[in-house]
């Protein structure tokens, strides 16, 4: 029934006018006490439902935002989408989320489809490089944050120190007495896996320990199945070559791994040490608690935000900022048990 009525018929219901109606439900302060609560009478009787979208593209802009991240699957970017939702909500605008699937084709299908539904702003991951399409649409005026992601000084950034956490990661390691080290995650195209395994090197040559002495698997994916996989993969190599302990370039990696290496009997960390990054809840609740780079997940998606309701309000005075967050070991019994 609501679909059908439309300005006209609660217009005609009250006695008024369409200006007076959408005084009413734009600017109600405008309209008399009286006159206002005939007309809301009217759209309750009759169940109007405004079309706030046209309503918004009418304005030349929506009210909402668009989050592309590169896995829903992944805890770490449901924290964040709740650090973008919560800052976002302040200001009256709604979140999409939408799932590239670490892949580039349906990433360019988001952004085309936001692009359509004019989105006050973009805050992506990329799957890779920042692409033609995103520039074209910074350029066009709709703001385009980078989250988890540094950037040059041309656009807006909010990341973490991947490379530091990555040394983090190895250097706790080698504290603990090992010398031959796996580094599991992929693919290599992702910059934050990219990143994490330069940090890893960087620990083994502030170590003086050969660069042959860090063991790189890649994976197809950033998740649990990945890390079991990766298991086969460590029980293949030859004992002198095999890894005493790993650093998984994401939670999910590593507790697919420990899965895993639990499942063949094998002592976490008595016969693998095991290091995740992001610091995920089920790193803590794991049946060996992960040890865990942890990284500010709701601050990221916050700070984001507030990247691109600066930018969005700021126009032509905005000058791009890019906020980089220092990890955080936290270690637990998968390396110290």
């Amino acid at each position: 029934m609501s679909g059908s009525v439309s300005v006209v018929d609660v217009a005609a219901r009250a006695g008024v006018s369409l200006g007076t109606v959408s005084n009413v439900l734009n600017r109600p302060d405008r309209v008399a006490p009286a006159t206002r609560a005939r007309v809301t009478q009217a759209i309750r009787e009759l169940g109007f439902v405004r079309n706030e979208a046209a309503r918004q593209l009418r304005a030349g802009r929506s009210r909402t935002i668009g989050l592309v991240v590169l896995d829903v699957g992944n805890p770490f970017f449901t924290d964040l989408a709740k650090g973008v939702e919560t800052t976002a909500s302040k200001s009256g605008l709604s979140v999409i989320l939408c799932n590239s699937n670490d892949d580039d084709e349906r990433e360019q299908h988001y952004l085309s489809l936001l692009q359509e539904q004019r989105a006050f702003g973009i805050l992506i991951t990329p799957v890779g490089k920042v692409t033609a399409a995103m520039e074209a649409i910074r350029r066009s005026g709709t703001p385009v944050v980078l989250v988890d992601r540094g950037s040059n000084r041309r656009q807006c950034s909010v990341s973490v120190h991947d490379r530091y956490g990555g040394e983090l990661a190895v250097a706790h390691l080698i504290s603990q007495g090992h010398t031959r080290i796996g580094f599991v995650g992929g693919p290599m195209s992702i910059n934050q896996v990219s990143e994490r395994l330069a940090g890893a090197r960087a620990a083994m040559r502030a170590a003086d320990l050969a660069e042959n002495s860090l063991v790189v698997i890649e994976t197809p994916r950033l998740d649990v199945a990945s890390g079991r996989a990766t298991g086969d993969e460590l029980a293949a190599l030859p004992a002198r070559r095999r890894p005493t302990a790993v650093f998984c370039a994401n939670d999910l990696l590593a507790l697919g791994l420990l899965q895993d290496t639990t499942r063949r009997q094998n002592s976490v960390p008595g016969e693998l040490a095991i290091v995740g990054y992001d610091d995920i809840d089920f790193a803590a609740a794991a049946a060996v608690p992960l040890t865990s780079v942890r990284q500010p997940r709701s601050q990221l998606g916050q700070a984001a935000m507030e990247l691109l309701l600066e930018e969005a309000s700021l126009a032509d005075g905005h000058q791009h900022r890019q906020i980089v967050f220092e990890p955080e070991l936290v270690v637990r019994e998968s390396t110290s048990g």
